[in-house]
């Protein structure tokens, strides 16, 4: 048997130290070098794994944190993409210098690549959210675990249609959830706790995404069983169009913890449905890109943007919501970002209430030099509420002015970190006055306007 160098170095100084050595020494001996050639040969064999195996971590984070005040020196309070009547209905405005929490979310996600190609991830996701302005906010914070998931794809036991395929368990974000950054609003937000598969490749041009979702709504009274809502998704991607079908569940819905403000006919299934088209310009012309499409939901499929999220919602509630936006680059150093959002709901609560919304919303950016540009934007919601118990409609208004300063203005509206300095000016139509839409425990209540907000944020994301 051949003997390792080791093995032969370590005989001939026995050999050669013979006379000194008893037989029973050299015999332990022997064992003791057998024993450290088999652990060489496990660690050889784990570094031979590990050129198999890449393995690596990926740091990702969002951040906004700022200063609001009013013209009367005070905190900036009740504003935001949402602080008008229709905002409880989704109805958001432009964003831009009149959000006054901070925010941050932090994300580590765990890689593994084989090299048969195939790959894991393992993400987790904090986030916390406050409105007081000082350092210490354990009292305020909301701290809480967004995602926990594990994914795999690349599996060697997926060919055909699945040879592309990803399958996922956990809690998530749905990864195709898509938004109008401008407005702080998703397009369509899916997400809870429980398992799908993406990328099912059925033809060239044609790819879906299966997935099963649960979200909790509360308890019974009688009996404190919990209800939950089970949401079925079928998103498909058909060249640069998008049908996303989804259909969900809430048993005993009906029976859980009435409130004087709860539906009589509290919903326990639900339809919705999104038809979008991603293009890849500025509306068939120019660079940039745009997104056009309609939303429509019935029962607990009637809260258009959070998919199944809404556990309050009546029996025969219907909605439809369409929405609009895009952005392009129209001179050297000007872009543009018009977006448009409106939904008509009805018998949403109770049989025979109406809500209408639309919101119009355009940012402008003028590139100064390298590292400072002007940031414009002007916001207008028209809204027509009715309750079942009072109605009101009218108009709201901002527009805002936000000297920025940035790493390289030509990135373009998304490069970020950001810091800004803003002015924004607020106004309402008199019948929006204190008028309040209440669904539950989600209550938007207006005040009175015409009031200026002054900023200091930054803002960033990687």
């Amino acid at each position: 048997m051949k003997k390792s160098l080791l093995s032969l170095a370590v005989s001939f100084a026995v050999t050669c130290s013979g006379a000194a050595l008893a037989q029973g020494d050299t015999a332990s001996l022997e064992q003791r070098i057998a024993d450290l050639e088999k652990r060489l040969e496990k660690t050889e064999q784990v570094a031979v794994d590990a050129e198999k195996q890449a393995s690596a971590f990926e740091f990702h984070g969002y951040a906004r944190s700022g200063l609001l005040i009013n013209d009367d020196l005070n905190g900036a309070s009740g504003t935001g993409p949402y602080m008008t009547a229709a905002g409880a209905l989704g109805g958001a405005v432009g964003r831009l210098g009149i959000e006054d929490d901070n925010y941050v979310e932090v994300i580590l996600d765990h890689n593994i690549s084989q090299d048969d190609g195939s790959w894991s991830k393992y993400r987790v996701m904090i986030a916390d959210s406050t409105e007081t302005n000082n350092e210490w906010t354990a009292d305020d914070s909301k701290l809480n675990v967004r995602q926990i998931f594990a994914e795999l794809g690349g599996l060697d036991s997926f060919d055909g249609a699945l040879a592309y395929a990803s399958i996922w368990a956990g809690k998530r974000f749905d990864r195709d959830n898509f938004d109008i950054h401008f407005m702080d609003t998703d397009i369509v937000f899916l997400s809870g706790t429980g398992a799908g598969i993406y990328d099912v490749q059925f033809s060239e041009d044609w790819q879906s995404n299966f997935s099963i979702y649960g979200r909790d709504f509360g308890t019974i009274d009688s009996s404190s069983l919990e209800v939950e809502n089970y949401i079925v998704t079928m998103n498909n991607y058909i060249g640069q169009w998008q049908l996303m079908l989804n259909a969900m569940t809430a048993a005993d819905n009906e029976d859980r913890d009435q409130t004087a403000s709860s539906p009589t006919k509290r919903a326990e299934n639900g339809y919705h449905a999104l038809l979008a088209y991603h293009g890849n310009n500025f509306y068939g012309g120019g660079e940039g890109f745009s997104k056009t499409g309609i939303l429509v939901g019935q029962g607990l499929g009637a809260e258009l943007k959070g998919i199944g999220s809404n556990g309050n919602l009546n029996e025969d509630a219907q909605a439809v919501r369409l929405f609009s936006y895009g952005v392009t680059r129209f001179a050297d150093n000007w872009r543009i970002a018009p977006a448009f959002l409106g939904e008509f709901s009805k018998d949403r609560v109770k049989d025979g209430d109406e809500f209408l919304w639309a919101t119009a919303n355009v940012r402008l950016a003028q590139e100064l030099t390298k590292n400072f540009e002007m940031v414009y934007e002007g916001s207008y919601q028209y809204m027509d509420l009715d309750n079942g118990t009072e109605q009101a409609d009218g108009s709201f208004y901002k527009a805002t002015i936000a000297p920025t300063f940035k790493l390289d203005t030509s990135g373009g509206f998304f490069q970020r970190p950001e810091i800004r300095f803003a002015a924004s000016y607020v106004d309402w139509s008199e019948d929006l006055n204190n008028y309040s839409v209440s669904l539950d425990n989600d209550a938007s209540t207006m005040g009175e306007g015409g009031e200026m907000i002054f900023a200091l944020q930054m803002e960033t994301w990687f």
